[in-house]
């Protein structure tokens, strides 16, 4: 195999820029040779600009074509896991838009069926883990300069969405389409970052509002509580209907704090690191309100750095070019598949807790998220039924 040859099943918003890009060459490993809608305006647009490219009606006869080696599932939510599962069975190796699904219950079959085919590459479209900030924080972590992480938090409310934005589609908005709001669709990125960086909690304490400001029937304004094994916490808040916005992240370690910044082209990071662990520091110290020696590290990212990974080029295509390598070559993925059940996970465990009132320790009663989501789609189902 000298390229791998994609197949794109979904090409709207995301699967159309994917497939525009596989198409003008972005990645030197991969070549596009057909992609898959339901709905008749793809179709057209398919096959006005994605010249020699074949089109299936279909998703299962994409599947059962020959010279697609790869699949890119780019459909709504609830589909990933249901579209995923029937590519590996295809002998397809797949790369899934995130979220991974809605509900973990999917994403846990989907999990197994990967692992009983350890030769085809199961990835996840997690683009922010090649942001070479969110990286560097890795890097730092997992070096052991931060030490025992305390505390992480993060801030994100630069989502504006405005009610014209819920408009556009039936499926936006609605727990029977996407299976959630902002956590579900905006903050699968930041929710994986938050566990990739942090780990995973034992127990979360989840406020999620519904349709503040907004005609919707899913959460637009969310602030959730984590606990940890070590006896660390965490602090998450999130909204679609705050502008301007604020993207912050911090992390708070026993070897210094971990700070990353973002606006829409400019990005700062910035460790503050102790000379000398604060445990250490406390023990030995006899002054009544000292400062602990500490170095500062600041690192950005330039505007036009931001411009070319964020538009000519993209993160995406970051992911796709490091999956076609482990495809080929064997690469390590950024993203494996198998990881986007952590940051899901997180989310279930938000909106649970959120629903029942009270902490939700991790894992998760599945079948009592389950019974709580399809009540919520019934619940909605039954006031459009109204409205008729």
């Amino acid at each position: 195999m000298n390229k791998v040859r994609y197949g794109i099943i979904g090409i709207g918003k995301m699967g159309g820029t994917h497939a525009k890009k596989l198409l003008k060459n972005f990645d030197k490993n991969a070549t596009l040779v057909a992609v898959s809608d339901v709905e008749a305006k793809r179709k057209a647009w398919a096959e006005a600009t994605l010249k020699g490219v074949k089109f299936y009606d279909d998703y299962k006869e994409l599947l059962a074509d020959p010279a697609v080696d790869a699949v890119i599932v780019a459909t709504p939510h609830y589909l990933h896991p249901v579209i995923a599962i029937e590519a590996l069975r295809a002998g397809k190796h797949v790369l899934t838009e995130k979220p991974a699904g809605v509900y973990t219950a999917q994403v846990r079959e989907m999990n197994e069926e990967a692992a009983k085919h350890p030769d085809q590459v199961f990835g996840i479209m997690y683009n922010q883990r090649t942001n070479p900030l969110y990286r560097e924080a890795k890097r730092v972590i997992e070096s052991g300069e931060m030490g025992e992480i305390k505390h992480i938090s993060w801030i994100i409310t630069n989502w504006y969405r405005p009610q014209a934005y819920y408009d556009q589609g039936g499926w936006r908005g609605t727990w029977a389409g996407e299976g959630g709001g902002v956590l579900i669709n905006q903050c699968p990125h930041q929710l994986d970052l938050f566990q990739w960086l942090g780990g995973m909690p034992k127990s979360v304490r989840g406020f999620a509002k519904t349709a503040v400001k907004r005609n919707i029937s899913v959460e637009n304004d969310v602030t959730f509580y984590t606990e940890y094994a070590n006896g660390a916490s965490g602090v998450f808040v999130t909204s679609t209907h705050d502008f301007p916005g604020t993207n912050r992240l911090e992390i708070s370690g026993d070897g210094g704090r971990i700070v990353i910044e973002q606006n829409l082209l400019s990005e700062k990071f910035v460790f503050n690191k102790l000379k000398v662990k604060e445990e250490e520091f406390n023990r030995n110290n006899t002054k009544f309100m000292p400062q602990i020696p500490q170095t500062k590290i600041v690192k950005r990212t330039t505007l036009l750095q931001n411009a070319i990974r964020l538009g000519l080029i993209g993160q995406h295509m970051n992911i796709i070019r490091n999956f076609s390598k482990a495809v080929l070559f064997g690469e390590p993925l950024i993203a494996p598949g198998a990881e986007g059940i952590n940051g899901l996970t997180l989310s279930n465990a938000v909106h649970l807790s959120s629903w029942l009132g009270k902490t939700v320790e991790l894992p998760i009663d599945e079948k009592a998220f389950k019974a709580e989501l399809d009540l919520r789609i019934a619940e909605e189902q039954a006031a459009k039924d109204q409205t008729k």
